[in-house]
């Protein structure tokens, strides 16, 4: 058994990608509603890569106050995925449990990998939106003679980290993170592998590099992440001589094809 787990976060103002609102053009709440399309586009992947799909949400004791709502988190991550997954009813919801994200993450893959016996364990982190069904599937095919996968994100983050057997998680996703898991896997005796680097929206220079490739791919009518794409053009991102800016925005959503290629 192969599960293929997505880290989500309610995309409420403020709490999920924070940098963005001083570091870029964007409000917290255009922020939030960045990392919800690329959620949206990471639930996608997970779906089409196969595997039984955990979406691990966080739970309100995991949240700080200042951003709690009345709506449950389980509501507002079941509503997110309803939309974009095929079928949502085939996707397993469980509220992520641990005082820090190294903890969460830690218990949630040694749980799947000795109490539920699953043969491996792939996290995907929803802030890199780039990442294609072909890129798990790799992942899939490393893990057969590694224990542990990193793929890297910007900053020296991971898109993308997956294991056979676990190894101790305390403080593994300090920064920066592909290295601290790497020595966490090292000292386990791990042999580790890495995957291709992926930008991750979460921080302006991510969002730098995302934005010039989500253009280009639309241009040359390409497979995109849908939702990603869709937010950069109607808010009008673009980089110019390396900043981040903001042009008219270009209105409709983007147009996808039967064979998932986009259009302008």
């Amino acid at each position: 058994m192969t599960v293929v787990v997505v880290l989500a976060t309610p995309p409420r103002s403020g709490l999920v990608c924070p940098e963005l609102e001083s570091e870029s053009p964007l409000s917290a709440a255009e922020a939030a509603d960045l990392y919800a399309a690329a959620l949206a586009d990471t639930l996608v992947t997970a779906e089409q890569a196969g595997g039984d799909l955990l979406v691990n949400y966080r739970g309100p004791e995991t949240i700080p106050e200042a951003f709690h709502t009345e709506t449950e988190p389980a509501a507002e991550v079941r509503a997110l995925a309803s939309e974009a997954l095929s079928d949502v009813t085939a996707a397993r919801f469980e509220p992520q449990v641990g005082s820090s994200p190294s903890a969460r993450v830690g218990n949630t893959v040694t749980h799947l990998l000795r109490e539920e016996e699953a043969d491996s364990v792939s996290v995907l982190w929803p802030t890199a939106p780039l990442v294609r069904r072909s890129n798990v599937d790799s992942a899939a095919m490393k893990l057969r003679s590694s224990a542990t996968v990193l793929g890297p994100a910007t900053g020296g983050g991971v898109w993308y980290a997956g294991f056979t057997d676990p190894p101790a998680f305390d403080e593994a996703l300090s920064s920066p993170a592909v290295e601290t898991l790497t020595d966490r896997a090292r000292d386990a005796d791990h042999d580790v592998d890495f995957l291709p680097s992926q930008p991750a929206v979460d921080s302006a220079a991510g969002l730098r590099s995302v934005v010039p490739l989500v253009r280009s791919q639309v241009r040359a009518e390409r497979a995109v992440p849908v939702e990603t794409a869709t937010f950069v053009h109607e808010h009008g991102l673009r980089v110019r001589d390396g900043t981040l800016v903001r042009d008219e925005t270009d209105g409709d959503r983007v147009a996808i094809d039967g064979d998932g290629d986009a259009t302008e």
